[in-house]
């Protein structure tokens, strides 16, 4: 059985992005695509205050309009949609188990929205075990791809090039497969990027050059396995001495999409997502997929 894409919808203008990305991607993978709202009720039966009944109502809408919206935008994808009387993030990690990736709608610059707010959306991408991929509502067909011969959005151009984050000290099998293949249902160059940083402070410029080089040589050999199981794949690569979080912001400027990588390691307290995810997450405007990894 194949597995579906899963969006989570709270009715925002958000949601209805990460869905019609959603709907995109199912299709470039051939899968189906299962659209999730979570939403408990007071009582489980239906009541007679009218108070009480709306947000039933509410509730039934989101997955109503979205699934008009869907079928009309995107009428070959396979449709699916489900009422999950469970709290939100629970429900989200639960249909995210059972799918290929999760995708969630959020607002740049100002954490997520609706039910996806604060705590809830950072407990969904912590506790995930498949890809999750954030979407902006201005996210368009037509933003995904390079401007056309006039310099105007188009959902005919080529697609952007894809990005990926490397950690060459902790080689992540799962993002590296996620972005090649990202880029070969594009036809997309893929773009990796990594950071790396003077533990002590810079020597002389030769010392510096060879770290560089040294960075290097290192991205290269972990990319190496990669360009040979994807040769249809256009590599580029950016080294350079700085701060993860800084230099993927920088990368991304004209991507179409960004692949990194989120450790599985328990929080003390609450949840955790590591200091990269968590900037990426706020101030990325493409679409963003987090890997989870060992």
């Amino acid at each position: 059985m194949l597995r579906p894409v899963v969006v989570g919808l709270d009715g925002s203008r958000e949601s209805l992005a990460a869905a019609d990305w959603a709907a995109r991607e199912a299709l470039r993978r051939g899968l189906p695509l299962r659209l999730v709202h979570a939403w408990q009720a007071a009582s489980p039966e239906p009541s007679t205050l009218p108070e009480l009944e709306a947000p039933r109502f509410w509730a039934r809408r989101i997955l109503r309009e979205a699934m008009d919206r869907v079928n009309e935008r995107y009428p070959q994808v396979y449709l699916s949609a489900e009422q999950i009387a469970r709290p939100p993030a629970d429900a989200l990690v639960s249909a995210c188990a059972e799918g290929e990736l999760l995708v969630l709608g959020s607002r740049a610059f100002s954490g997520f929205g609706g039910f996806l707010a604060g705590s809830v959306a950072l407990a969904t991408v912590a506790h995930v075990t498949r890809p999750v991929v954030l979407v902006r509502a201005d996210d368009t067909p037509a933003s995904e791809r390079m401007p056309d011969a006039d310099g105007k959005p188009s959902a005919r151009a080529p697609y952007r090039e894809v990005v990926v984050g490397v950690d060459t000290a902790r080689t992540c099998e799962e993002v590296l497969a996620f972005a090649f293949e990202s880029a070969v249902l594009r036809s997309a160059p893929l773009r990796a990027v990594h950071a790396w940083q003077q533990s002590i402070a810079p020597g002389p410029g030769a010392k510096n050059m060879s770290a560089q080089d040294d960075a290097e040589r290192e991205l290269a050999r972990v990319l190496g396995p990669w360009r040979e199981k994807y040769p249809t794949v256009e590599v580029h690569e950016r080294v350079a001495n700085d701060h993860a979080a800084h230099l993927i912001q920088s990368a991304v400027a004209d991507a179409g999409l960004l692949v990194v990588g989120r450790r599985n390691r328990p929080a003390r307290v609450g949840t955790h997502t590591g200091r990269v995810d968590h900037a990426v997450m706020h101030h990325v405007r493409c679409p963003v997929a987090i890997l989870p990894h060992e």
